[in-house]
């Protein structure tokens, strides 16, 4: 059984993503505690909030020295919501500026949408290839609520490296719903809030773990 700790760093539906983890077969533990951080087998960063909320929090419980750590090992870490935002270099909010962990070059921005926030159920186009996206159908509809987004995708490494597999979603404009990276997946949505498709979507990052 794979063993998933959700980072509990004052931000995020913890228990509703360790209620998740649970049903799709995880042994979940909800912790700031550094060594299970690091020694568990997928690491999940949840968000809720504005972006320099939730990076203040993860600097009190050193979670972006832990992501670093993880990712140079080749170990996996999920992004969820705001937990995706702080994986890139800033975050643009009311006209401030913020640091984010700086995993992957890029900005978050307001969504250009008369209506903001995008609450609600919408439809993604995953690439081919995708691991969390394995076994869903295009018309799958995910549960998502934010105002800001990544809205360009800036990695792309030149061969041999890997280009990222990217998956997007249009509100207003199109966006970054989740992108996978080698030991670094993140999804802008609520897997946890997603019903069966959100449960689909964990399954199959809790079977890659593996």
């Amino acid at each position: 059984m794979a063993r998933v700790v959700v980072l509990d760093y004052g931000s995020g539906n913890l228990r509703s993503a360790e209620r998740a983890l649970r049903r799709v077969g995880a042994d979940v533990e909800v912790t700031a505690d550094p060594t299970a951080a690091l020694e568990c087998d997928g690491l999940v960063v949840p968000g809720v909030g504005a972006f320099a909320a939730c990076m203040a929090g993860l600097s009190s419980v050193n979670g972006e020295r832990l992501i670093g750590q993880r990712l140079a090992g080749g170990r996996p870490v999920l992004g969820v919501c705001v937990g995706m935002q702080i994986l890139f270099e800033r975050g643009i909010e009311h006209g401030v500026e913020s640091a984010g962990c700086g995993q992957w070059p890029g900005a978050v921005t307001r969504l250009a949408a008369e209506v903001v926030p995008h609450m609600g159920w919408n439809t993604v186009r995953a690439p081919e290839g995708s691991v969390l996206f394995d076994g869903l159908d295009a018309d799958t509809r995910f549960y998502f609520v934010h105002s800001y987004a990544v809205r360009e995708w800036e990695l792309n490494p030149e061969p041999p490296m890997r280009a990222p597999r990217v998956t997007w979603a249009t509100h207003g404009g199109d966006f970054v719903a989740a992108a996978e990276n080698g030991p670094l997946s993140a999804t802008q949505f609520h897997p946890e809030k997603s019903g069966d498709a959100g449960a689909q979507l964990l399954t199959n990052w809790v079977k890659s773990l593996n």
